[in-house]
C-alpha cells in the first residue's frame, strides 16, 4: 500500500506541477482532473499510466499525429437529460453529437495505428464505438445546430406555409411603401423593424392618413413606426405558424431526448474518456517541455538517476535563460544513505528536492526529466522533512516540530521507504541535537530505508563514512572564488569552508584566528582537510571538463565536415535530376514547335492533329504500366543486380577495411534512424531510392525501375522528404 502524506505533497512542490499540467489541458473537466493526479496505489496501472504517456509523446514527431480531443461540457445537460419527461435544447445535442463524433474518430484512429499506440488503444477498446447517437440527433438537428425542415412531416407542412405567408407579407408591404412614399408620408429611412415586425417609418403629421398599426415611434416623436393595413392580416397568420412551429419543435426535442436517454452511461463514458485523453495531452506536452522520459522500473531496490533535472527550476531558468545544472545521484542496497555536506548555497536542498520530487512524479504517471538509462524502484513510502518547520497553529518550535516529524519517520520507516531530510539536527545544541540525529541516522540504517539527508554536523558525516552501505557527498565548489559550481560529488564530505567564506566576505584575519582557537584543533584540522580534499577534486573537474570540451570540438568539427559533404553530393543529384527534366521540356518544346512550323505551312488539321497525338503517344507510352511478363522479366533482372550489388559491396568492403580501422579511431557519426519515405543509398553506392517498407532489419527500396529487398544495416540516410 503506498502512503504519501499531503506534507511530502507540500515539501516537493508537487501542487505546481499539477498547475503546470493543468494549465496545458484543453478542457474544463481534465483541467480539474488535472489537480486530482495522486501518487498510483496500483502498480499495473502506473505503468499503464507511464507507457501511456510515453506513446502520447511519441505522436509529437512519427508523424502520426493524435487527433483533436477537445470537447464542450455536458455534465449538466447528461444530469438534465436523466429527469424523466425533460427535454433538452437544440445546442445540446449538437455538444452530445460532436461529443460521439469526436470518440469515434479517436476510437478507430487508434485501432488503425495499433503498432504506434498499443496502451491507448488498449484504453480506447474499453470505449464502445456507435454512430446510433449521431445518426439520431442528424435526422433532427443539422451541424449549424438548427431543427431541419424534414425533421417531422408536420414541421415540412408549417414551414412551407410559413415561407408562403412571408412572401404575401412582403409583397403587401411593398405595395404599401410605394403607395405612401409616393404622397411623401414617409421619412428618408423609409422602414424599420419593431419587434422582429417590418413597418413603416411614418412621418409624425401623416401618421393618421396611414392605415395600420401603431407599433412604436422614434426617441425625439418624429417618426411613428407603423405596420400597413394591408400587411396585419398576414403578420397575425404568421405569428400563429410561428406558434405552431415552436410547439411542433418542442414536440420533436422530447422525442430526440427519449431516444438519447438510454446513452446517458454511455455519454458519461465518452466525457470521461475524452478527459483522460486531455490529462495525458497535457502529461506529454509537460515532459516535451522538460524533455522528460520514461526510465527503467527495476524490481531490484534502487535508485539511479542519472542527469537529473528539478523540472521547476529547470522551467523558470529556461524563461530567464539560465542554465539549469543536472545531478546524478544513486541509491542502492550496497549504498542506501547519502550524507550531502558543504556550505549553504552550494545546491544541497535543489539535490534533494529532485531525487524526491522526480520519484513521486514518477509514481503519479508522469515522465521525468533523467537520462534514458536512468532507473529506479517504486517506493511504498517517501518521507520528507525539508523548508521551514515551524509550526504556528500548534505552537511548536523548529525543533520540537521536527521530534515529532521524526517520530513519525520511525513509525513508518521501513525498506521500501525512501526519507529526505533538510539540514538533519538542526533547531537545538549542536552537540545534543548532533547526538540525537546520529541515532535517528543509525535507525533508519538499521531498517535497510534509502535516503538522501543534508547536514553541517561531522559526526553525521562521521557516523556516514563508518557505515558500510552509506556514504557521503559534497557540493562541487571553486577553490579560489568558493563559489558554487552546483555539481554533486558522490564519495567524500564536504567542509563548510566557514572560515575561508568568512574571509572573502571581509571579517578581518584576526577575528577568524580567534574564532579558530575558541574550538578544538582537531576539529579545525578535519574541517581543513576536507576543504583541501575538495579543492584537489575541483581542479580534477575543470582539468576533465578541458578535455571534453577539446573533444567534443574535434568531434562537432568532424560533423561539420560530413554535413557539408553530404549537402554537397545533394546539390550534384538535384542539379542532374533538374538537368533532365529541363532537357525533357527542351525536347518537347522542339517537337512542338517543328508540329506548329508544318501547320504554320501546310494548314492541314489533320496533319497536326496526327502529329501531336503520336507526340503525346510517345510521351504516355514511357509511363504505361508494365505487363505482367514485363514485370517478371524485371524482376530476374532486379535479382541479378541485387546479386551484382552484393558482390560490389563485399568488394568494396574488403577493399576498404584498412580504412574503417583507421576511422574508428575517429569518433563515429551518429546514425540517422531511417523512416519510410526517406531517400537512401547503400553504402558507398551512388543509386538512391526511396525507402518503401521495413520488416524487422530488412527494408524494400525503390529505385524506379526496380524494387530492392536489402538488409538496413547497408543502407544510409540520404534526406528526408518534406510532407
Amino acid at each position: 500500500m503506498i502512503s504519501i502524506t499531503q506534507k511530502t505533497l507540500q515539501d516537493l512542490e508537487f501542487n505546481t506541477i499539477l498547475q503546470t499540467i493543468s494549465s496545458r489541458c484543453n478542457t474544463e473537466i481534465g483541467m480539474q482532473k488535472a489537480f486530482e493526479i495522486v501518487p498510483f496505489q496500483d502498480k499495473e496501472l502506473l505503468l499503464m499510466a507511464l507507457e501511456q504517456t510515453s506513446e502520447y509523446v511519441s505522436s509529437f514527431t512519427n508523424n502520426n499525429a493524435i487527433p483533436n480531443h477537445g470537447f464542450e461540457n455536458i455534465t449538466n445537460d447528461i444530469k438534465f437529460l436523466g429527469i424523466e419527461d425533460s427535454f433538452l435544447e437544440v445546442s445540446s445535442f449538437r455538444k452530445m453529437a460532436t461529443l460521439s463524433e469526436t470518440v469515434n474518430v479517436l476510437l478507430l484512429f487508434f485501432k488503425k495505428f495499433n503498432d504506434y499506440y498499443p496502451k491507448l488503444q488498449q484504453k480506447a477498446s474499453l470505449v464502445e464505438f456507435t454512430k446510433i447517437i449521431i445518426q439520431k440527433i442528424d435526422e433532427v438537428v443539422d451541424k449549424y445546430g438548427v431543427i431541419k425542415d424534414n425533421a417531422s412531416p408536420d414541421l415540412i407542412n408549417i414551414r412551407r406555409d410559413m415561407s408562403s405567408v412571408r412572401g404575401k407579407v412582403n409583397q403587401s408591404f411593398g405595395t404599401a411603401l410605394s403607395q405612401y412614399n409616393s404622397h411623401g408620408y414617409l421619412d428618408d429611412i423609409k422602414e424599420s423593424f419593431v419587434e422582429n415586425r417590418r413597418v413603416l417609418a411614418v412621418l409624425a403629421m401623416y401618421r393618421r392618413k396611414v392605415k395600420g398599426s401603431i407599433l412604436g415611434s422614434s426617441k425625439t416623436g418624429s417618426i411613428a413606426y407603423i405596420e400597413p393595413e394591408a400587411t396585419l392580416k398576414y403578420s397575425r397568420e404568421l405569428s400563429n405558424l410561428e406558434y405552431e412551429e415552436r410547439e411542433e419543435i418542442t414536440r420533436i426535442l422530447k422525442h430526440l431526448s427519449n431516444d438519447i436517454r438510454p446513452f446517458i452511461n454511455l455519454l458519461n463514458q465518452y466525457q470521461d474518456f475524452l478527459s483522460d485523453i486531455d490529462v495525458i495531452a497535457a502529461k506529454a506536452k509537460y515532459a516535451n517541455k522538460i524533455n522528460g522520459l520514461l526510465p527503467n522500473i527495476t524490481e531490484e531496490k534502487k535508485l539511479f538517476f542519472r542527469d537529473a533535472y528539478h523540472p521547476i527550476l529547470y522551467i523558470n531558468n529556461l524563461e530567464k535563460k539560465e542554465i539549469t545544472h543536472p545531478q546524478t545521484i544513486e541509491l542502492t542496497q550496497d549504498n542506501r544513505i547519502i550524507v550531502i555536506s558543504g556550505p549553504n548555497a552550494g545546491g544541497k536542498t535543489i539535490s534533494l528536492k529532485t531525487v524526491g520530487l522526480l520519484q513521486l512524479m514518477l509514481q503519479s504517471g508522469m515522465l521525468i526529466p533523467v537520462h534514458e538509462r536512468s532507473e529506479t524502484f517504486l517506493f511504498d513510502r517517501i518521507l520528507t522533512d525539508i523548508g521551514d518547520n515551524q509550526s504556528i497553529e500548534n505552537h511548536l518550535s523548529t525543533y520540537s516540530y521536527r521530534l515529532k516529524n521524526m517520530n513519525y519517520f520511525l513509525k513508518k520507516c521501513n525498506s521500501n521507504t525512501l526519507f529526505l531530510i533538510d539540514e538533519f539536527g538542526t533547531g537545538s545544541d549542536p552537540e545534543l541535537g548532533g547526538a540525537l540525529a546520529e541515532i535517528f541516522l543509525e535507525e533508519f540504517y538499521h531498517r535497510e530505508a534509502f535516503g538522501i539527508i543534508t547536514t553541517h554536523y561531522s559526526n553525521l558525516k562521521i557516523l556516514a563514512n563508518e557505515l558500510p552501505h552509506a556514504s557521503n557527498a559534497n557540493m562541487l565548489f571553486d577553490e579560489k572564488s568558493l563559489e558554487p559550481l552546483y555539481k554533486l560529488i558522490l564519495g567524500q564530505a564536504g567542509s563548510s569552508f566557514t572560515f575561508e567564506v568568512a574571509q572573502k566576505n571581509g571579517i578581518p584575519f584576526g577575528l577568524i584566528n580567534r574564532a579558530k582557537k575558541k574550538i578544538e584543533s582537531g576539529k579545525v584540522r578535519f574541517d581543513k582537510t576536507i576543504a583541501t580534499l575538495q579543492k584537489e577534486r575541483s581542479k580534477m573537474e575543470k582539468t576533465s571538463n578541458n578535455l571534453k570540451e577539446e573533444e567534443s570540438k574535434a568531434r562537432e568539427e568532424g560533423k561539420k565536415m560530413e554535413l557539408i559533404n553530404v549537402k554537397i553530393k545533394d546539390k550534384l543529384e538535384r542539379y542532374q535530376e533538374l538537368y533532365d527534366a529541363n532537357q525533357r521540356l527542351i525536347y518537347i518544346g522542339q517537337k512542338i514547335d517543328d508540329i506548329s512550323e508544318t501547320y504554320f505551312n501546310n494548314k492541314d488539321k489533320k496533319v497536326l492533329i496526327g502529329d501531336f497525338l503520336k507526340m503525346v503517344e510517345i510521351e504516355n507510352n514511357k509511363r504505361r504500366k508494365i505487363s505482367v511478363k514485363e514485370k517478371k522479366v524485371q524482376e530476374v533482372i532486379q535479382k541479378k543486380i541485387v546479386e551484382e550489388v552484393t558482390i560490389k559491396v563485399d568488394e568494396i568492403r574488403k577493399e576498404k577495411k584498412e580504412k574503417k580501422i583507421k576511422a574508428a579511431l575517429v569518433p563515429e557519426k551518429p546514425k540517422m534512424v531511417l523512416k519510410i519515405g526517406d531517400r537512401v543509398r547503400m553504402h558507398d553506392g551512388k543509386a538512391v531510392g526511396t525507402l518503401e517498407k521495413i520488416e524487422k532489419n530488412k527494408a524494400v527500396v525503390n529505385y524506379g525501375v526496380f524494387t530492392s529487398n536489402v538488409s538496413m544495416d547497408l543502407l544510409e540516410f540520404v534526406e528526408r522528404l518534406n510532407k
